[in-house]
């Protein structure tokens, strides 16, 4: 016995240092949030904008300022859970109702059926796993759910969104609302309209401090957490809108107060992970899936940046996103970097982190497109000074290389809104202007012009047609199955199998 654990012991050192465990990862997509909807990017600070909580995550953290999503909710989900760039997994944004019985494989909205989610690999590496909130990356099968993907346990609804109060959302199926919400493996019956406030982010949280408080920290946790905050319809209680009633506009008021309400969620998550001792080893991770909405509507704000949510501007993709926790080096505590990161690339590093090899073998069978994600670990613990990153195609319309970005076609939202938006603060033809970019594109030097401002196609011809070139190269790997059409069949399971909530419908 005693030789038993020398040998353990000895096995445990490398280079003098006992290994030490596997790190906690807890990993936040926010919904719809806006580049100036947060306080660290507000300079001067402003009333409006209170996120104290996330500040101070920021601050003892690493701000990647340079971190990239889709322009829309889905396929950045999609993308973070199989580790592949959106247009090599799915960048349409359909309700997870679709499917094409020709296909087995691929003829479904979101993941195609025989990807590797990054959860099944964790659990691999011997890791709990737990969704709490949105999905948004398949339902049709059993094996497209949160589950089916390698989540012990999830809580949460497949759609884009639902009511904040009632968890229902449309199409209805013959007249009836349809609730979305749904516990692991079935739906979530008596649990929706309940908790703090009978509002459904409150619902989360309540189950993001089960999941803590019940944890063995011996095991390593991997927690992905995708509130529905900020997203539509724009809800909060009343106790969080009134502390913001000095804002005029409606829109904006209701915005500012969802994410305070976050705010205080993220607190007490981190407050119940320290009191756990789990913080001093734990990596958390957190990200917008794409820019802020700032059509009617959105509520959002993306200042200074151009555009906003469903388009290929910055203001579209370049998201609030940092990195902090214990597990972070303390070097690169307090730090930002503008290497370029990708939404896709957080499956290659945390499987790197976690010790498992990152191929998916389910999917080169099936002939799927590949994973995409590179190891990040080295640039963010500050072993190397630049990301491996250096492309990003954006969409099958937007590459960023290097310093430059090309556009192709009709791009809306073609301005900038002020440092208060939505209101008149908005210039001149602003987001409602569009830029026709055409066949060859236009062209931006975003580390210059980050705001995008200047398009430099006329004077740089030669830099325009390598970024064409280089646009045609992804394109040609574009990965566009045909995933049917709306299926009756998601009605029938949700009114005859679930008793009115969504749910999986194919087998």
């Amino acid at each position: 016995m005693i030789a038993a654990v020398v040998l353990l012991c000895i096995a445990g050192l490398v280079a003098g240092q006992p290994v030490r465990q596997k790190p906690h990862i807890v990993l936040m997509l926010v919904d719809d949030w806006g580049w100036a909807n947060v306080g660290y990017h507000r300079n001067p600070p402003t009333r409006e904008v209170v996120t104290p909580n996330i500040d101070d995550l920021v601050k003892q953290g690493l701000e990647l300022d340079q971190h990239y999503a889709y322009k829309f909710c889905s396929p950045s989900r999609s993308c973070l859970m199989s580790g592949r760039l959106p247009i090599h997994v799915n960048d349409l944004n359909l309700a997870p109702t679709n499917y094409n019985p020709n296909d087995p494989v691929s003829g479904f909205s979101a993941i195609p059926r025989n990807m590797t989610g990054i959860a099944e690999k964790m659990k691999e590496a011997g890791y709990a796993t737990h969704q709490v909130g949105k999905w948004d990356a398949g339902m049709a099968t059993p094996d497209h759910t949160p589950k089916g993907r390698g989540f012990d346990t999830s809580f949460g609804y497949y759609h884009h969104d639902n009511d904040y109060y009632t968890e229902v959302v449309g199409p209805q199926c013959s007249g009836s609302p349809i609730v979305d919400l749904w516990d692991t493996d079935h739906p979530a019956h008596g649990i929706n309209g309940t908790g703090p406030d009978k509002y459904e982010e409150g619902l989360f949280k309540e189950r993001l401090m089960d999941v803590v408080s019940k944890h063995d920290p011996n095991t390593p946790l991997f927690l992905y957490y995708a509130p529905h905050i900020a997203h539509t319809p724009l809800q909060v209680p009343d106790d969080y809108l009134n502390k913001f009633s000095f804002i005029d506009d409606s829109d904006r008021k209701y915005y500012h107060a969802m994410v305070n309400y976050l705010d205080d969620v993220v607190g007490d998550l981190v407050a119940a992970l320290k009191q756990k001792g789990m913080w001093d080893n734990l990596l958390y991770v957190t990200s917008s899936d794409n820019g802020g909405p700032i059509y009617a509507g959105g509520g959002a704000n993306n200042y200074p940046l151009k555009g906003g949510k469903l388009t290929d501007w910055q203001g579209g993709i370049r998201v609030n996103a940092f990195v902090s926790g214990g597990y972070l080096p303390e070097k690169m505590r307090g730090q930002k970097t503008d290497g370029y990161v990708h939404l896709a690339d957080w499956y290659g590093t945390f499987c790197a982190i976690a010790g498992v090899d990152p191929t998916d073998e389910k999917a080169a069978k099936a002939k799927l497109p590949p994973v995409d994600s590179y190891n990040m670990w080295p640039f963010i613990s500050g072993e190397t000074d630049t990301s491996p990153r250096t492309d990003i195609p954006a969409s099958i319309n937007a590459l960023i290389s290097g310093d430059y970005k090309i556009l192709i076609g009709t791009v809306d939202q073609a301005g900038w809104t002020g440092p208060q938006y939505p209101n008149q603060t908005n210039p001149a033809g602003g987001i409602k202007a569009t830029e026709r970019c055409g066949e060859s594109g236009c062209l931006y030097n975003i580390k210059d012009d980050p705001e995008e401002r200047h398009n430099l196609a006329s004077s740089m011809p030669e830099q325009l047609k390598t970024m064409q070139e280089k646009l045609k190269k992804y394109l040609a790997t574009y990965f566009n199955p045909d995933r049917g059409h709306v299926s009756p069949l998601a009605c029938q399971a949700a009114v005859n199998k679930y008793g009115g909530f969504w749910g999986p419908f194919v087998e």
